[in-house]
């Protein structure tokens, strides 16, 4: 059994070959310029471990993993044009490089270079996996809508807004689990499982993402701490004060939303703290992660095949600054 990072490093290393033509180089270089802007690649080894879960990682698995891959920095490209984002890992976005135009195209043809690796497998679920990869890719388009949709509206229900997250996040790292389960093997029961346990691990993450927006080291976390209260963005933190705050506390909120980037964190922590939902949403991570430790738990497999994802569990969701 391998550990998350020794299969990290494995795919980092075939993932770095070029997965395109040289001609057009306008059209193939801004989608090489955003794979080399690296990320955690954690959605193909994902795939690795849920394949080796079950059996030894297959071929196959590989050209999945590089498939899912290029299907995620796809939605990324496209995601960025939708919001307009100017700069993603520190750099700038593909659209504010070359254009939104030429953005397009590039996520395009990512996308279908995806379905080519694909196209490459021997297994003989390969009708399964495609049908589940193509389920999975219009949730995403669903869940990417209706965080669109939520941009406009005054109020969002938690249960709406974790239907969204489930969408747009957890189902992408679900099914790589599920595909990988395929190829090792599994039975049906288990791939219900390991999907469920994905599902999970997804929740939680996002969570610990809204969390650490607000309450994170900007040196440690990447970001920009405040960064989504500055944006106005509805998150787990938001909603949930919206839920439970005092007609004052709205006032407040809504006079904040005229206030300077700085006077508006400041102001919101303040309601957050008051109305207790930083120590709510960190409960409600918690929940999700021992959500994701039961799913693990009822995979019907000896324990020490499961430790690799147990210690991923840890890795992901131990960030708390």
């Amino acid at each position: 059994m391998h550990s998350f990072e020794e299969l990290s490093a494995a795919f980092a290393t075939r993932f770095a070959s070029r997965h395109f033509p040289d001609h057009p180089a306008s059209l193939y270089d801004p989608a090489v310029y955003f794979l080399d802007l690296g990320g955690k690649r954690i959605r193909p080894v994902l795939c690795l471990m849920g394949n080796e879960l079950f059996g030894p990682i297959e071929d196959d698995a590989w050209q999945l993993a590089i498939a899912l891959e290029l299907f995620h920095n796809f939605t990324l490209i496209h995601d960025d044009i939708m919001d307009r984002a100017p700069l993603r890992r520190g750099m700038p976005t593909v659209h504010a490089k070359y254009g939104s135009s030429t953005a397009i195209l590039s996520g395009d043809v990512m996308l279908v270079v995806g379905y080519d690796y694909i196209s490459r497998i021997q297994s003989s679920h390969i009708r399964r996996i495609l049908q589940l990869y193509n389920q999975t890719a219009v949730k995403v388009c669903e869940g990417q809508q209706l965080d669109m949709d939520f941009e406009g509206r005054e109020q969002v229900t938690l249960d709406e807004y974790l239907q969204m997250i489930e969408l747009k996040t957890s189902v992408l790292l679900a099914a790589s689990l599920q595909i990988g389960s395929i190829l090792g093997g599994a039975g049906l029961n288990n791939q219900q499982t390991i999907y469920q346990f994905g599902i999970n691990l997804g929740l939680a993450f996002q969570i610990q993402d809204d969390y650490l927006d607000c309450y994170g080291d900007a040196s440690k976390f990447g970001k920009q701490v405040g960064g989504d209260i500055v944006a106005g963005k509805k998150t787990f933190l938001l909603i949930k004060t919206l839920e439970v705050a005092s007609e004052a506390q709205r006032r407040e909120i809504k006079a904040l939303e005229q206030a300077s980037p700085d006077e508006k964190v400041a102001g919101m922590l303040r309601i957050y703290q008051a109305c207790g939902v930083d120590s709510w949403v960190r409960e409600l991570k918690e929940h999700y992660r021992q959500e994701a430790y039961r799913s693990l738990e009822d995979i019907a497999v000896l324990s020490k095949r499961k430790e690799p994802l147990q210690h991923l569990v840890d890795l992901l969701l131990s960030r708390d600054h």
